[in-house]
C-alpha cells in the first residue's frame, strides 16, 4: 500500500468516526483536517473532497452490510431458526458496528440532502437481495420490505436509546442483558410474522 493510501485509509476511518458523530452537516473539512493534524488541502487532495470523502465513507458501510448480509442469508434454509440466524447477524453487526449504525439514523433525520440515492444505490438493492433470499418462508399477507424493514428500524431504534426501565428511564446505551432479552423479542417478533395465518 503506498503512503498516499495510507494516508487515504486514515483520512476515511476519521471521518467515518466524526460524520457518524456529528453528521455529514455538522462536520466541516476543517474538523476532519484538525482532528489527522493534516493540512486541510492535503486532506482535500487525498479525497477529492467532502463530498467524494462523504461517498467513501457510506460506500464502506453498505460494503460492509453487504457482507454481512450475503453470510447471514448463504445457504438460507426456509426454516425458524434460519430467520433468527439472520436477524442475529443484522443485530450483532450493528453492535459491533455502531458508526455505521449512526451513518444512516444522520440521513433519516435529512443529513446530506444534497447527496442523493444513496438509499436506492445501497438500502434498496440490499433489502431486495435479502427478500429474494429469505422469500421462500415470508406468508402472502406480510409485505416483505416491511419485514425486513421492520427488523432494521426496531433494532437502529433500540441500540440508539436501550430499553426503558423504572431504573433506568432514560435512553441509554443498552447493557448486554438488555442486548440479549432484545435478541429474544426479534426471534419472537420473527417468529410471528413468518407463522403461516389461518
Amino acid at each position: 500500500m503506498s503512503d498516499d493510501q495510507e494516508a487515504g485509509e486514515r483520512v476515511t476511518e476519521v471521518a467515518t468516526r466524526l460524520f457518524a458523530e456529528l453528521g455529514y452537516d455538522g462536520t466541516p473539512m476543517q474538523l476532519i483536517a484538525d482532528t489527522l493534524g493534516m493540512p486541510i488541502a492535503e486532506v482535500t487532495r487525498l479525497t477529492g473532497g467532502k463530498q467524494q470523502l462523504y461517498l467513501a465513507v457510506m460506500r464502506r458501510a453498505a460494503e460492509a452490510e453487504d457482507r454481512m448480509l450475503t453470510s447471514a442469508t448463504d445457504g438460507y434454509g426456509a426454516t425458524i431458526e434460519s430467520a433468527y440466524e439472520v436477524v442475529d447477524a443484522v443485530l450483532d453487526f450493528y453492535v459491533a458496528h455502531p458508526e455505521y449504525r449512526a451513518l444512516w439514523m444522520h440521513r433519516w433525520l435529512s443529513d446530506a440532502t444534497d447527496v442523493e440515492d444513496l438509499e436506492s444505490q445501497y438500502v434498496l438493492t440490499q433489502s431486495v437481495d435479502v427478500i429474494d433470499r429469505v422469500r421462500e418462508n415470508i406468508p402472502d399477507e406480510v409485505d416483505p420490505v416491511l419485514l425486513v424493514g421492520t427488523v432494521i428500524w426496531t433494532v437502529f431504534g433500540f441500540l440508539s436509546g436501550g430499553r426503558p426501565t423504572p431504573e433506568q428511564p432514560t435512553r441509554h446505551e443498552p447493557t448486554p442483558d438488555e442486548i440479549d432479552h432484545f435478541r429474544r423479542y426479534l426471534h419472537a417478533f420473527v417468529r410471528r410474522m413468518l407463522a403461516p395465518s389461518g
